[in-house]
């Protein structure tokens, strides 16, 4: 199946910000573009700012000026629903709303041609609910592009039940030709982004309803550890607090109330105050001229220990050893017991596993890093019980590895480790129900939230039973199905398990044959 001609109309429906961007997109890859609207005077408009984006792009040297002329030839407003009668692709970005969008695909569906696609650019609603009552089901589609549309290279194309797989793939090859990333998704709640994001924003709420740390603590600890470009505190108030409680919350209805999807009550309170964010002034933190950047707890300076131990394998964390050493502190290693770093106070210094401090006689835990030669900020968290002397050892030896160190609540699972996690487990389980494969959640996580990995990339960093162990811990502590590891990520860490198995066993078969051998 080929992508769409140059030669054929794009035609699209809604003249908003998303409508232009679109609409943009498909006039710089070459096609004869409508823009069509309810209101014909923002029709127009439209097609105006368009033109004047394409000419700007040619001033300043981004587009050759032969191909801005022509560009801006090439796209018109349409006076009425019959003029996209020649489209070959109508995509509508009109208002989130059921009713008005299959009235509208009704109408188009009377207009276009029968191998004309139609697509929808929502962002929420359901592909399958909005291609009901249509005639001819299998042409209509999902194409979510991300605003802005012709800066973001990802767009999330969606196969409704109906979907017929040679329109998906015809729409997929005609996106891609547009230089986009595409990404293929079945007709889930939230699709891919959406969906899998949820718990990035969800365990930082609950971290703060837990009084585990503050906003500003969070946000720094998931940038300056978990590579994350963004807090979710710091994002949220730039979405809208509404409009992200409302997907949250729209996902937790489709999902049937799901304790994996469920919103935030402390967020819940936020919008009901009216701090929405940037927008009001005030969301999470506040904002304007007299608002000071948020200051996230950073711990006093303390001495570091002359000497560690480090016990067992520490997995996701063993490059601390090496770096330990670099920083003149004397390191020992034994390869029994653990995984922990002693201290020199008899205490221990444990990688977040979803259990806490408060369980264990002198232990303090420390939060999973992206890299831990690169961040500049680790999270310590420890109980009540926990000697002074350990916190201040475990404080000194990052600070002695040029890190800030914030110290936070006994919670399980911390910041990082939990949000990886449960991000971890939902791609599981996504790949499981057939959503979309973990290399297109891979991609649509990294460019279209900007996340440093994608979520199985973070898997097979981390081992294959690491998110399963701490989620199943987490969900111990904190019963109730949010944290119970899916089937789908038992399964893989069963496999893995079973394949090293098996290794280790012809390992073993092929030590026997050569001592055989040499006998």
């Amino acid at each position: 199946m080929t992508a769409i001609e140059r030669s054929r109309t794009v035609a699209v429906v809604g003249a908003g910000t998303m409508g232009q961007g679109i609409a943009q997109v498909a006039l710089l890859a070459g096609h004869r573009v409508l823009i069509y609207d309810i209101d014909a005077a923002l029709a127009a408009d439209g097609v105006g700012m368009v033109q004047d984006r394409v000419e700007r792009m040619a001033a300043k040297g981004r587009l050759d000026r032969a191909e801005a002329e022509d560009a801006i030839g090439r796209i018109a407003p349409a006076g009425a629903l019959a003029d996209l009668a020649g489209a070959a692709l109508v995509i509508e970005a009109v208002v989130e709303n059921v009713s008005v969008k299959q009235t509208l695909f009704a109408a188009l569906e009377e207009v276009v041609s029968p191998d004309a696609l139609l697509a929808t650019n929502t962002s929420s609603l359901s592909v399958t609910e909005l291609a009901a009552g249509l005639a001819h089901p299998g042409r209509f589609l999902g194409l979510h592009f991300f605003n802005p549309a012709p800066l973001l290279p990802l767009v999330e194309v969606i196969s409704g039940f109906a979907t017929e797989p040679v329109a998906a793939e015809r729409a997929y090859r005609t996106v891609l030709g547009w230089g986009k990333t595409p990404v293929r998704c079945a007709d889930t709640p939230g699709f891919i982004v959406n969906r899998i994001a949820r718990p990035f924003y969800a365990e930082a709420f609950s971290v703060y309803e837990e009084q585990g740390a503050d906003p500003a603590t969070v946000d720094a600890v998931l940038r300056e550890s978990g590579g994350f470009k963004m807090g979710p505190f710091q994002l949220t108030d730039l979405i809208g607090q509404d409009v992200n409680e409302a997907v949250t919350r729209s996902v937790w209805e489709s999902f049937f109330r799901s304790p994996k999807f469920t919103p935030s009550l402390a967020q819940r309170r936020l919008v009901q105050s009216g701090r929405l964010g940037r927008k009001t002034g005030h969301g999470w933190f506040p904002y304007g001229p007299d608002a000071g950047a948020p200051q996230p707890h950073t711990a006093a300076p303390e001495e570091a220990p002359a000497k560690v131990t480090v016990v067992g394998d520490l997995g996701p964390a063993a490059e601390l050893a090496d770096l330990f050493e670099e920083a003149g502190i004397a390191v020992t290693a034994t390869e029994h017991g653990g995984p922990y770093i002693q201290l020199p106070g008899e205490g221990q210094l444990v990688l977040a596993d979803g259990k806490t401090s408060v369980e264990f006689a002198d232990v303090v835990y420390f939060d999973l890093a992206l890299d831990y030669r690169g961040a500049t900020r680790i999270a310590l968290s420890a109980s009540e019980d926990t000697s002074e002397r350990t916190l201040a050892e475990a404080v000194g030896l990052f600070q002695k590895l040029g890190k800030k160190v914030s110290v936070i609540g006994d919670v399980p699972g911390m910041i990082v480790a939990r949000t990886v996690a449960m991000l971890i487990d939902l791609t599981a389980d996504a790949v499981a129900r057939g959503v979309a494969t973990a290399e297109d959640i891979d991609t649509a996580m990294r460019l279209g939230v900007n996340y440093p990995l994608g979520p199985s990339e973070w898997h097979e960093r981390l081992g294959r039973d690491w998110a399963y162990d701490l989620l199943h811990h987490l969900d111990e502590r904190c019963p109730g199905g949010r944290y119970a590891p899916s089937l789908a990520l038992f399964r893989l860490g069963y496999a893995a398990d079973a394949d090293a198995v098996e290794e280790e066993a012809e390992y073993a078969a092929g030590e026997d044959d050569t001592t055989g051998e040499s006998a």
